[in-house]
């Protein structure tokens, strides 16, 4: 992995957002998080050196492998994929944010885990803004009631939302997408007392200026950092 061109991608895509987030108007810091998927634990010490502490990944298997080999001191782990049940018990112990909360059932799984394990996970609900039958995720007619609920589970922090819009999205739709997003997280906000409006997750290495500018806190980026992933 070569660092000293990962530094200059990300001080691009730092740029980028920064731009941007001005462009915005909002006041609230944009977080990048490095997505290191299918790419080796070199990529994570690349892009911490270049000054990103945040790291996600999709699968249990390799996140813990890379915990493993890097460790957790100079890394926030996210996990930004599907988290099957099956693979909450290994995960929760390696993660600082979980961003998939797609289910009831899985934010019971994980509030037990949790409570079994003496945890606290911090968690974000997946909203599918979008609406289509591929993404996981509570519908918008749905995700307010379902937050409330999963906001009150022991043993989870549900500190706010994430969302991912359809890939080759026309910008219309995008910032649809993003913009529901952002107001359900606002009505959230206001109504849910349980639920911390403190982080919104939408975009990609696609989209993710745009949903900056709709109001997006973290964005998840990983082909611009690394390059296309390996399979």
């Amino acid at each position: 992995m070569d660092a000293s061109g990962v530094a200059e991608r990300v001080a691009s895509v730092r740029e980028r957002v920064d731009r941007a987030w001005r462009h915005s108007g909002r006041s609230h810091p944009v977080t990048l998080v490095a997505v290191t998927k299918n790419h080796p634990p070199d990529a994570v010490e690349a892009a911490v050196a270049a000054g990103v502490h945040d790291v996600g990944e999709n699968r249990v298997p390799e996140l813990a492998d890379k915990v493993a080999q890097v460790g957790r001191s100079a890394v926030r782990w996210h996990l930004i994929g599907h988290l099957q049940r099956n693979k909450v018990r290994r995960a929760l112990p390696l993660i600082d944010l979980l961003h998939s909360l797609d289910s009831l059932r899985l934010a019971q799984t994980v509030s037990a885990e949790a409570v079994g394990q003496g945890l606290r996970v911090r968690a974000l609900v997946q909203v599918n803004a979008s609406g289509e039958a591929s993404k996981g995720g509570f519908d918008a007619g749905s995700a307010l009631e379902a937050l409330a609920r999963i906001a009150e589970l022991p043993g989870l922090g549900v500190v706010g939302l994430m969302t991912m819009a359809p890939f080759d999205a026309d910008q219309g739709t995008l910032r649809r997408v993003f913009g529901a997003t952002r107001q359900l997280w606002e009505e959230a906000g206001r109504q849910v007392s349980a639920f911390d409006a403190e982080v919104l997750s939408m975009g990609m290495s696609g989209d993710f200026e745009i949903a900056v500018e709709e109001g997006s806190t973290m964005v998840r980026v990983g082909t611009l950092l690394f390059g296309e992933r390996q399979p």
